[in-house]
């Protein structure tokens, strides 16, 4: 039987081995402080800023995470297919490839009796995607809402035009709809006037010392020189960064906050 209210835990890029650990550190604390019927944290960051090894994500939902989300690295890494092909919780962005290995979209049983729905996006500005994700949506939408109201949409997207256009679009068809990719947190979370709660991006569970994750000096001597670097994933300044969504069982968000919280 569900409870009256429905909330989602939603954490924002996992980046590298220092995300890794703060996520698998914290989990267990906001799990117990918001009491979460969802969980669902965005991975494809967390294998040294690029990708999930099938090691990492096995230890993400060992720590608690329901779904992980993906997002334009989460090919990288040919080790994480099978995973993505045999565990419907890890999910890449549906409109990423039409071939490639995985889905897009998955139904699970959270806790407090509520049947929840995760679709992943990718946005298609400044950004490789097969399709635009308003191609897509509609129907992986209308297809979902034939199981449960509450439907959690990650559109991970470089343009904040792109991620509220689709979040205007959807407003009134799904719980929520949060914005990933670019590691710097958004200060716009609301609740739309058809009751889905948005924010352009939730921010970086990673190191926040560092150019969105990366350590300085590479980065900047490519900027400046124009001449290629190796990028080396920092490790200061480690934040846990994304959302708490609640939400009536009609599948209409009630609030949104945001978390921005340090390591340890």
């Amino acid at each position: 039987m569900a409870t009256d209210v429905f909330t989602a835990l939603v954490l924002g890029d996992v980046f590298g081995g220092a995300g890794m650990r703060a996520v698998q550190d914290a989990l267990p604390g906001l799990r117990q402080q918001y009491g979460p019927d969802l969980v669902v944290v965005n991975a494809e960051n967390a294998a040294h800023g690029s990708g999930t090894t099938p090691k990492q994500a096995t230890a993400l939902l060992d720590a608690g995470a329901d779904v992980l989300t993906g997002g334009n690295h989460t090919f990288r890494r040919p080790e994480i297919f099978p995973v993505l092909e045999q565990d419907p919780r890890v999910l890449r962005p549906a409109n990423l490839t039409t071939r490639g290995p995985g889905s897009g979209t998955v139904v699970v049983d959270a806790r407090g009796g509520f049947r929840v729905g995760v679709i992943n996006l990718i946005g298609s500005v400044f950004i490789e995607a097969a399709q635009s994700p308003f191609a897509v949506a509609d129907d992986l939408v209308d297809r979902m809402r034939r199981e449960t109201p509450l439907i959690i949409v990650d559109i991970h997207a470089e343009a904040t035009s792109e991620k509220l256009a689709l979040a205007r679009h959807l407003d009134g068809r799904v719980t929520a709809v949060v914005g990933t990719h670019t590691h710097v947190p958004t200060a716009d979370e609301r609740v739309l006037a058809g009751g889905t709660a948005y924010i352009t991006d939730l921010g970086m569970s990673g190191p926040h010392d560092s150019v969105i994750g990366v350590k300085d000096e590479p980065v900047l001597r490519r900027f400046l020189t124009g001449l290629p670097a190796r990028f080396e994933p920092a490790t200061g300044d480690v934040r846990v960064q994304g959302v708490v969504v609640r939400a009536e069982p009609t599948g209409r968000a009630i609030s949104i906050e945001r978390l921005d919280l340090p390591a340890g």
